[in-house]
């Protein structure tokens, strides 16, 4: 266990979420008695192995498995227990729509070996597996290529696949639930992990997650460590889903073996254009085992909706990757201070390969340079003459090109390709490298509800400028803001997350800016409302304190479940009869929910409004404190509402069969009948 020393006082030091200084000793151009010389390529019966003096990967042949990866003097990084075919892997989990096998996970195991480009500079090489009829409920129809590159001088090699599905009748329809890059290291050596700057720790072990070690929870992933080999861990909870990303943060993860010499795997994203679902799709990262993952394609978080079907005989390709494995070490480091410069080594070298997108070297004609690809900026403001009779910057927008679809659709899509931006804080905006193709722009603006489209389609062609000049985003609105609970983010951060039950805690998340990402917060609801449901009034309540993170159910005397109604009390002044009103319900994350809404009298039949059963985001299980976005406008008939205090709006959660139906409230607004303002001008 030597690379576990001092366990206790870095744990304790680490799990402050502090910021460490780098170390005085060097890195990244320090590699013992490796040097970088020109690149070599080794054929093999059975593998291929390419060394640029730096490093050395080798790949089963013609498979194209990772099943060693030599670095610093250490032989091999990755868990050489395992099979070599579950060291370093593509796979994919699919699914037949045509009533054949559905869930199937499935290696990619290429079947021709080839050399695409073998330079003293750089080697690709490329593994790759036809599909046929004849695969038909076996393999995944897809045609895949892996392609594997080494660069001279690089400290860590790249990878992207080329998926393609034939348009022809004989290529059967089906839809991919996941597919990703996998990597399994050393447990002996890697123990400390780094997704985050406030989410970088020591890790239980692998084994710690066992029977007669670890206790299984409410589900598979969640495993509460009883008897762990490191005792400063005993009574946490381990689960892969606390170390999730969205999208636009999820750049760089890795681990650091703390041994001497200390050395770091990391895997960089430097782009998201072939990630589905935008900006704040949530995906896996690292985790216990000690795996390390490059997610491409995923349900977490969404559900099916963000599974890519395709149509019998229908035509697709897309491009997954490059993505980096870049590794570094610290020359003569040896405690753990000097381990953890690595990580910030491994942010400065996410940062180079992001500024370096679209990479140059990538051999597939599939994969567009530069100068094939167009450029898109504009200025993009807001029009709510409720808040402002001027137009008001979109201070942070999220702006993205997507394939055509409705307002909103870029969220749910998941076959093609998205590129995506943040507007400054006047409005103004660029997107640069697209491929090539037919598109939308889309945008939300914090601090407003609701999505934006520019009708116009974009068409960007090779080497394209294109200025859209100034956009208007009129966020949905009837009338003046009566009142209104929570912040339009699309998370429900803002709102009451409770403490963790102390038997079901991780460490790391105490006093922490993600606390909702403590395990078994669900069941914290019926402990703080045992006999009646949440009851806000607005004017007294906070909503930082008073309205909790989910609308979850409640467990009966049975054991059985229930739906749970909350109250929203609030006073009006006069009713307008000449008018109706505008309840306004953002919702952050829903999982088999259904919202029904009813008007100062609960026992009505038929609510004033039912969502219907929606939503498998499962967030609140997977410790997210948002999945897909929805918004629902309730109109209010005047009739129902009464001058005074008395006026209460139910929420009701209806659905009740299992602990994992619930709502997560991003933002509620109710709003008077509209009036007349001065319309704003440019």
């Amino acid at each position: 266990m030597g690379g576990r020393r001092n366990f206790g006082s870095l744990m304790r030091s680490i799990c402050t979420c502090g910021d460490f200084q780098r170390g005085t000793s060097g890195h990244k151009k320090g590699f013992g008695s490796m040097s970088p010389r020109g690149v070599k390529l080794q054929i093999q019966d059975r593998h291929v192995v390419i060394d640029n003096g730096i490093f050395q990967v080798t790949l089963s042949n013609p498979a194209g498995i990772v099943t060693g990866i030599s670095y610093n003097g250490i032989d091999n990084l990755l868990e050489v227990l395992n099979d070599e075919s579950n060291r370093g892997y593509w796979d994919v989990v699919w699914n037949s729509l045509d009533g054949g096998k559905t869930g199937v996970f499935e290696v990619i195991s290429g079947t021709k070996f080839e050399v695409i480009k073998e330079t003293e500079e750089q080697v690709e090489v490329s593994f790759s597996r036809p599909w046929e009829p004849s695969l038909q409920g076996k393999l995944v129809p897809l045609n895949i290529d892996k392609r594997f590159i080494v660069l001279r001088g690089s400290s860590g090699f790249y990878s992207y696949a080329i998926y393609e599905h034939l348009g022809l009748p004989e290529w059967p329809a089906f839809s991919l639930g996941e597919t990703r890059i996998a990597f399994k290291l050393r447990k002996e050596k890697f123990h400390y992990m780094a997704v985050a700057d406030n989410r970088r720790r020591f890790m239980p072990l692998p084994d710690d997650r066992l029977p007669g070690r670890g206790q299984p929870l409410a589900y598979p992933e969640a495993v509460l460590l009883v008897n762990p080999k490191e005792l400063e861990l005993k009574g946490e909870v381990d689960d892969k889903y606390q170390y999730s990303c969205e999208n636009k943060d999820l750049r760089v993860h890795g681990w650091i073996s703390m041994e001497s010499p200390p050395v770091g795997f990391w895997q960089i994203t430097p782009s998201d254009e072939f990630r589905s679902g935008g900006p704040l799709k949530q995906n896996l990262s690292s985790h216990v085992g000690p795996t390390c993952l490059a997610m491409f394609l995923s349900g977490h978080y969404a559900g099916d909706d963000l599974s890519p079907k395709i149509g019998q005989g229908e035509a697709w390709k897309k491009v997954f990757g490059p993505v980096f494995i870049y590794l570094n070490s610290v020359v003569g480091g040896e405690s753990g201070d000097d381990a953890l410069t690595l990580w910030e080594d491994a942010k400065t070298q996410m940062m180079v390969e992001v500024q370096s997108w679209p990479y140059t070297f990538p051999a597939s004609e599939d994969f567009p340079s530069s100068d094939q690809r167009g450029y898109v900026s504009g200025r993009l403001l807001v029009l709510d003459r409720y808040m402002s009779n001027d137009y008001m910057s979109a201070n942070g927008a999220y702006v993205g090109l997507a394939p055509p679809g409705d307002v909103g659709s870029w969220q749910r899509e998941c076959k093609d390709y998205q590129f995506w931006t943040r507007a400054d804080e006047n409005g103004y905006f660029s997107i640069n490298a697209i491929r090539t193709g037919d598109y939308n722009l889309y945008a939300w603006v914090p601090g407003f509800i609701g999505d934006y489209r520019n009708d116009v389609a974009v068409t960007i062609t090779q080497g394209c400028y294109i200025d859209l000049g100034d956009l208007v985003y009129e966020p949905p609105r009837d009338g003046p803001t009566l009142w209104e609970i929570g912040i339009p983010d699309r998370s429900a951060a803002e709102f009451y997350t409770p403490d963790p039950d102390p038997k079901y805690i991780n460490r790391l998340f105490i006093n922490h800016p993600d606390r909702f990402r403590q395990y078994g917060l669900w069941e914290r609801y019926a402990e703080l409302y045992p006999n009646e449901d949440l009851v806000y009034t607005v004017g007294v309540s906070d909503y930082r304190k008073d309205w909790f993170f989910a609308q979850v159910t409640k467990r009966k005397n049975d054991n059985t479940f229930q739906g749970t109604t909350w109250q929203i009390k609030f006073k009006l002044d006069n009713v307008d009869q000449t008018g109706t009103y505008k309840l306004r319900v953002a919702i952050a994350s829903a999982t088999l929910g259904e919202l029904q809404v009813r008007v100062n009298d609960p026992n009505t039949n038929r609510p004033l409004f039912s969502s219907g059963l929606f939503g498998r985001d499962n967030a609140v299980a997977r410790h997210g404190i948002h999945g897909l976005y929805w918004l629902f406008n309730v109109d209010i008939p005047n009739a129902v509402l009464m001058k005074g205090e008395n006026n209460t709006i139910y929420m009701t959660q209806a659905r009740g069969q299992t602990p994992w139906q619930n709502l997560m409230y991003d933002y509620i607004r109710f709003e008077g009948p509209s009036t007349d303002v001065p319309k704003a001008a440019i």
